[in-house]
């Protein structure tokens, strides 16, 4: 079944760059006629929308902070005087935070979470229930890997996916047992190739293509898909990490695969 027809309005989190930018010019390619883009940073926003409307599609973009209240409270608050009612939520807005977890600040390991964890959710319960009235909806929650795996040096921004990814699962099965027509995807890519990993090396897994994995997400919304993890190896680690013993799972992950020296020479790029 072709979900993306049944939308009228998308509304993507951290939409000025990255894989929001295109996961938006992706949307409204495929005919979704009403994108709602929100991001922190007011005059990237803007070129990104002067970009985005030459689809065609209409494009309301909106500054937000997702973890101030008072900014997503006003911000949704215009969007419904508006009479738009939001029917795709991507809950994409994210930071990473890289090095040893003892020497993370407070504000750095606070931030992450409350980007990357609360913000999503606080923002679904803002919208989940005139999705569940309306019977349609479909809510896409940009986790990660390392939401799957530990790694050295991205504890804090591991921890933070692992939340989010048990939360949009947890979600899923809740709507699927109300037998709702809110759909859930969970999303749990490896590294991408953007300015938020800048310095990761990754010597034996391809470092993904951000276009190839705006698609790709697109198209797993379009199917209905429940979860989609990329690239495909990433399946393997939850019955790897059962099958096989701690530290032979730690040798083959870490030292054959290389995942656990990935981040040593990470820079990244400010929120």
């Amino acid at each position: 079944m072709n979900y993306l027809s049944r939308y009228q309005t998308a509304l993507v989190t951290g939409c000025a760059s990255g894989i929001g930018f295109l996961m938006a010019r992706e949307m409204l390619e495929r005919g979704v006629p009403r994108l709602v883009a929100w991001d922190n940073r007011p005059e990237a926003l803007e070129e990104a929308a002067q970009k985005l409307r030459e689809t065609g599609g209409a494009v309301t973009t909106q500054t937000v902070d997702v973890t101030d209240r008072e900014s997503v409270d006003r911000a949704l608050g215009e969007v419904r005087e508006s009479g738009i009612s939001i029917d795709v939520l991507i809950n994409n807005a994210g930071i990473v935070t890289g090095g040893p977890f003892a020497l993370q600040s407070p504000e750095a390991i606070r931030a992450t979470m409350e980007v990357n964890s609360l913000a999503p959710m606080l923002l679904a319960r803002e919208l989940l229930p005139g999705m569940i009235e309306r019977d349609r909806g479909h809510i896409v929650n940009i986790s990660s890997a390392a939401g799957m795996l530990g790694n050295p040096d991205m504890a804090t921004y591991s921890a933070s996916k692992w939340a989010l990814t048990g939360w949009s699962d947890s979600l899923h099965l809740e709507m699927e047992r109300a037998e709702s027509g809110v759909k859930v995807l969970t999303v749990a890519p490896y590294y991408i190739d953007t300015g938020m990993f800048e310095g990761v090396r990754s010597p034996l897994l391809p470092i993904l293509d951000p276009g190839r994995t705006a698609a790709r997400i697109v198209r797993a919304i379009d199917r209905g898909s429940r979860h989609l993890r990329m690239p495909w190896i990433v399946n393997l680690l939850p019955m790897l990490r059962g099958l096989l013993p701690s530290r032979l799972f730690d040798k083959v992950v870490g030292d054959w695969f290389g995942i656990y020296d990935s981040m040593k020479t990470f820079k990244g790029r400010d929120r």
